[in-house]
C-alpha cells in the first residue's frame, strides 16, 4: 500500500508557507509605518486557503510551466497580496496603521505556531507507527 505525505499532512504545509510570506508583508507594513503615501498590503488568508485546497502545491488558477515564468509582485506564493483600507486616512497618503498591523501580525504568528504543533504532532505520530512503540 502506497503512503501519501500530502494527503497525511493536509493543509498544513501550505499554511506555514502562506503564513511565512504573510509575515513578511505584515512586517514590511510596519517597517514602513512613516514612508510617505505607502500602501499597506495584506492577504486574504481565508481566500488564500480555500484555493490551497482546490490547487495543490500553492497553485493557482495560473500554473508556472516555464522556469523563465516570472510571478507579478502582486501574487505571494501564487495568492493576491491585496491593499488594506485603512480605517483612519493620513495626511501623508500613508495607510499602515501600526496596531492594526500589530494586531495582524500576532494573530499570523499564533495561527503559524498552531500549524508548527499540528504539523510536529502528525510526524510524531508517523515517527511511533514506524518504530512500533
Amino acid at each position: 500500500m502506497q503512503f501519501n505525505f500530502e494527503k497525511y499532512l493536509g493543509l498544513h504545509e501550505p499554511a506555514l508557507h502562506l503564513q511565512s510570506r504573510r509575515a513578511q508583508i505584515l512586517a514590511a507594513n510596519v517597517a514602513n509605518a512613516d514612508t510617505p503615501k505607502f500602501k499597506a498590503r495584506d492577504i486574504d488568508f481565508k481566500a488564500a486557503m480555500q484555493q490551497a485546497s482546490e490547487y495543490p502545491k500553492g497553485r493557482g488558477p495560473l500554473e508556472q510551466t516555464s522556469a523563465m515564468h516570472i510571478q507579478p509582485p502582486q501574487f505571494a506564493n501564487g495568492f493576491e497580496v491585496l491593499y488594506r483600507n485603512p480605517l483612519q486616512p493620513s495626511v501623508d497618503g500613508n495607510t499602515v496603521e501600526t496596531e492594526t498591523e500589530t494586531a495582524a501580525f500576532m494573530e499570523n504568528s499564533m495561527r503559524y505556531m498552531a500549524s508548527l504543533r499540528f504539523l510536529g504532532d502528525k510526524l510524531n505520530t508517523l515517527t511511533t507507527a514506524i518504530k512500533g512503540q
